[in-house]
């Protein structure tokens, strides 16, 4: 953002969101909350396997919005939810394949998967807005 500073000179003014005031953070957080209990139900043998691929993946979402925020300005944000995307297809993939090994519920599969696809639209949206304004 540029602003004038007291001497009328444009600068360029880094402002830093909190993470934490956004919907689509709130929203990947929650996902990632859910996605651990019932991966715990997964057989002991993909503990290693997929289990800790879509805890990873689940994860890495609100974490990459977290990270984006701290970083400098709108683009850096917006580079961080391009890539979180990348993610929660990534995401999406894996809660399929568990579904159809039969290691996870036809329910659980639906109700992950949704929440997955609608932060997926609200980051295309996001980047969107950021870019927009850059």
């Amino acid at each position: 953002m540029l602003v004038t500073n007291s001497q009328g000179v444009i600068q360029n003014e880094v402002v830093m969101k909190d993470f934490r005031q956004l919907k689509v953070w709130e929203k990947a957080h929650l996902l990632a909350l859910a996605v651990y209990p019932i991966t715990a139900r997964f057989p002991r043998e993909e503990t290693y396997g997929l289990t800790a691929q879509i805890r990873r993946a689940a994860s890495s979402i609100p974490s990459n919005i977290a990270e984006g925020c701290g970083r400098d300005g709108d683009a850096e944000l917006a580079r961080f939810c391009i890539i979180d995307r990348g993610s929660a297809t990534e995401l999406e993939y894996q809660l399929l394949l568990a579904r159809d090994l039969t290691l996870l519920h036809p329910d659980d599969y639906e109700q992950l998967s949704q929440q997955t696809i609608q932060i997926k639209r609200m980051l295309t949206v996001l980047v969107q807005k950021l870019t927009a304004e850059s």
